[in-house]
């Protein structure tokens, strides 16, 4: 029913927001003010290890600075707890002491035979709970024995039996006093009116039941004993309570087992989730039967920012997982993705539990991939890339699968990984020149093989560094320099150790310039406080001197390029090496290019022999410079790329 606006401000008024949040996290003492009614605590939609989540009494709102997450007492209630907008207003009503608006006719039949499905469900459950320990249950017991579940799982679960006989739950229920319209629109029948007696739907079937997240029974899963029976595991229909794409099974257990820091397993089927659950890992959940949808990935997100899916290795589970990833591409939001855990072919879960115990499974978890990874695995997977038409045809699907991700920022991002891995698997390398002027150079700088395996050298000269490839923007900074800003801001330990040739450098771009006097204040300002800086606080930093956008340029051009040891990915060892030595050749280019100037105004001024001979002199110096590699032993070995020269 709809409600006015003044009766819900009314209850909002009685209740400090705070007092429901309250009861679902723990408030971070040092952070939230209590007598200002502001209050922090870790998020309780995602997973975090610092509070983000903030609400605020006079506003009634909350917000988490994480996951984006907001609204008010209700929405809180109906996102967290399940429940529906009608009762939530009913719980917080009564709590305040408001009176409930009458309710629309119409609208309180409903709600009436609703409430009564759910002790129809009840009923039901018990039905089959009971089932199980007769003599007819034999076989079940005997299955469930099979699967290694034991009596204390088995009640945990609330698994049952449904007899073989047509009508052996219609008769229970009917015999205690459920009607013939309650047990049909529970879907426990099949009836229709080319079905002269309606039966029971379930018969002969080790029984599920379905939970919703107030952990009412909402449905049954049933899997046949009859190997004659054509479906092998079989659901409760859609109904006034239940509809399997935005129901996950054991959902309501597994979001308490989590834990604040946790994600849930995604896992394909029931038999999945109990054996997990009883190897120890109780925040495992299953879709009913179909591929996940995007309501019950939205479910698994608020809990953990990234679920782990589950899936058998075989070709089967691999397409089921290349679904999810197509599903969840429009979700995607900062914090928010999936990892992907294939088993080997012909494994599931309750296989690798039961035959190898819990740490393999454990370390398949561990060892999930990230989603990015599954799409540049099925976008390149099984196919050859020898002509320029296919390796344009690759780009061209991979870049129309990205573009359909939500989020502008995180859409970005995979543009850029894509690009970059892009790059690496094809190479964009250029040949050496034949011509004179080509070898009078040196050698040109190489980027990595097409995807042959084979390590080619990364020079860091002006040659690479001014190319066109990187000057597509004029306003671009030159690359050498841009690797040493860029360097000492993911690896602040450089500008620490070195600091006198940090000091030194000459930078003469603007923007670049800017930057570079930021950082150099930043050292400063930690050297006289005794702080060691981080990354990150350096970032803030200097995101706080208004240059956080010019940083992001600068970080896009270091990755374009694959500049990977200026990159905060890189081992501190080879950041340090490289660094040091782009630092030698920039201070070298630095220095000839002011000999240079000096050399060309002598010919201008005085014209004699001697200046142009030392013309020549430098000029060949400053091409035998811009081809110069500087190798170094062992180069990349830390950063697990070890290559030639750098």
């Amino acid at each position: 029913m709809r409600f006015s606006p003044s009766f819900l401000q009314d209850i909002r008024d009685r209740i400090p927001i705070a007092d429901i949040v309250g009861r679902r996290v723990t408030f971070d003492r040092k952070k939230s003010n209590q007598s200002k009614g502001d209050f922090w605590a870790c998020c309780p939609f995602h997973g975090e290890k610092s509070p983000s989540f903030h609400c605020e009494n006079q506003k009634g709102r909350y917000h988490c600075f994480g996951c984006g997450v907001s609204g008010d007492h209700f929405r809180f209630l109906t996102e967290l707890d399940g429940l529906s907008f009608p009762e939530a207003v009913e719980r917080l009503a009564d709590e305040a002491g408001v009176q409930m608006p009458a309710f629309d006719p119409k609208m309180a039949e409903r709600e009436k035979v609703k409430a009564s499905l759910y002790d129809v469900m009840d009923l039901a459950a018990q039905f089959f709970r009971d089932q199980l320990q007769t003599a007819d249950g034999a076989k079940a017991r005997a299955y469930l024995r099979d699967r290694r579940l034991s009596p204390a799982v088995q009640n945990e679960f609330g698994l049952g039996y449904a007899p073989s006989s047509r009508s052996a739950l219609k008769e229970f229920l009917g015999s205690k006093g459920v009607e013939r319209e309650q047990i049909e629109a529970c879907g426990m029948v099949v009836f229709g009116p080319d079905i002269p007696v309606s039966y029971d739907r379930f018969r002969d079937r080790v029984m599920f039941p379905i939970l919703d997240a107030r952990e009412r029974v909402i449905a049954f899963g049933g899997r046949a004993l009859s190997p004659d029976v054509p479906a092998k595991y079989l659901n409760s229909p859609e109904t006034e309570l239940f509809s399997k794409s935005n129901v996950l099974y054991n959902y309501a257990k597994a979001r308490k087992a989590v834990g604040r820091d946790g994600n849930l397993i995604v896992t394909e089927g029931y038999m999945d989730v109990i054996a997990l659950a009883a190897a120890g890992f109780g925040n495992a959940v299953a879709p009913l039967g179909t591929a996940l949808t995007e309501m019950q990935m939205e479910l698994a997100w608020r809990v953990g920012g990234e679920p782990t899916l589950c899936f058998d290795g075989d070709e089967a589970g691999i397409r089921a997982a290349n679904r999810s990833v197509d599903t969840a591409l429009a979700g995607l939001k900062p914090g928010r993705s999936l990892r992907f855990a294939l088993l080997s072919d012909g494994q599931d879960p309750d296989d690798l539990v039961n035959n190898a115990g819990p740490e393999a499974f454990k370390e398949v978890i561990e060892s999930a991939r990230p989603l990015a990874d599954m799409l540049w695995a099925r976008e390149t997977g099984g196919r050859t890339f020898d002509t320029p038409e296919r390796r344009a045809d690759v780009e061209r699907e991979i870049f129309g699968v990205v573009s359909r991700i939500g989020d502008d920022n995180v859409k970005r991002h995979y543009q850029q990984d894509m690009r970059d891995r892009l790059q690496a698997f094809f190479g964009t390398g250029q040949k050496k020149q034949d011509n004179n002027f080509g070898n009078a150079r040196g050698p040109q700088a190489t980027g990595r093989g097409r995807g042959d395996g084979s390590q080619k050298r990364l020079a860091v000269s002006d040659s690479l560094m001014n190319s066109a490839l990187v000057k597509k923007r004029t306003n671009l900074p030159p690359l050498r320099e841009t690797t040493l800003v860029v360097g000492v801001l993911n690896h602040p330990a450089i500008g620490i150790q070195h600091f006198d040739e940090f000091s030194s450098l000459k930078i003469e771009h603007p923007s670049l310039l800017q930057l570079y006097r930021a950082l150099l204040d930043v050292f400063a300002s930690a050297g006289e406080a005794g702080d060691q800086p981080t990354p990150e606080s350096v970032r803030r930093s200097i995101e706080a001197h208004g240059l956080g956008e010019q940083l992001n340029v600068l970080d896009a051009q270091v990755r374009y390029n694959r500049i990977w040891q200026a990159m905060s990915e890189a081992a501190f060892e080879d950041a340090r090496d490289g660094w040091l030595q782009a630092h030698s050749l920039h201070m070298r280019s630095h220095a000839l290019n002011i000999e240079l100037k000096a050399a060309k105004r002598a010919c201008e001024e005085i014209g004699d022999e001697n200046s142009f001979q030392r013309l020549n002199a430098v000029l060949l110096e400053k091409q035998k410079e811009e081809g110069t590699e500087a190798l170094i032993e062992g180069f990349g070995v830390s950063s697990g790329r070890p290559v030639s020269g750098f």
